[in-house]
């Protein structure tokens, strides 16, 4: 074998492992990246799935003058949500936004894994002060201690 011949497959080789490498260092690179970007897209809309379960809380409140109770009480919203004629026109409007088509029933359901939101009534105090809690992670709306967190987000 001839020395031009040995450097053109030399070549050749070294042209395919630096290909190889170039590939590996791009994945290595954009995959880990194109996660967190899921992982931030799916918590958004958690989150907006929360506020508009905060928000339909809050229409419960003002046609009740009480939030549900703790017993039963997102099942309560539910039943709210489907009954109430000014919830069935302005639902796709006011709640569609997390969701491509607006359903009552998926409302209190977390996008990411399925599951139900926690809520719990603080109806000792005045004003009821309520806390819904996603269980998958920190976020939650409103507190059982603090009135002042009334409706308020923890991630603002």
């Amino acid at each position: 074998m001839d020395i031009e011949t040995r450097n053109k497959i030399l070549t050749i080789v070294l042209g395919i492992i630096i290909i190889g490498l170039a590939y590996w260092l791009y994945d290595s690179l954009i995959t880990p990246y194109q996660e967190v970007k899921e992982r931030e897209a799916m918590t958004e809309k958690v989150r907006q799935r929360l506020v508009d379960t905060k928000d339909a809380l809050i229409q419960y409140e003002t046609r009740n003058e009480t939030f549900p109770p703790t017993d039963g009480g997102l099942d309560t919203l539910i039943s709210f949500l489907k009954s109430d004629s000014l919830m069935i026109a302005m639902g796709d409007s006011l709640f569609g936004g997390t969701m491509d088509v607006y359903n009552p029933d998926s409302l209190i359901y977390s996008p990411r894994t399925g599951n139900r939101f926690e809520y719990t009534l603080n109806d000792t105090l005045r004003p009821q002060i309520y806390l819904l809690k996603d269980p998958d992670s920190d976020d939650a709306v409103g507190s059982l201690e603090r009135t002042t967190m009334r409706n308020a987000p923890n991630w603002n």
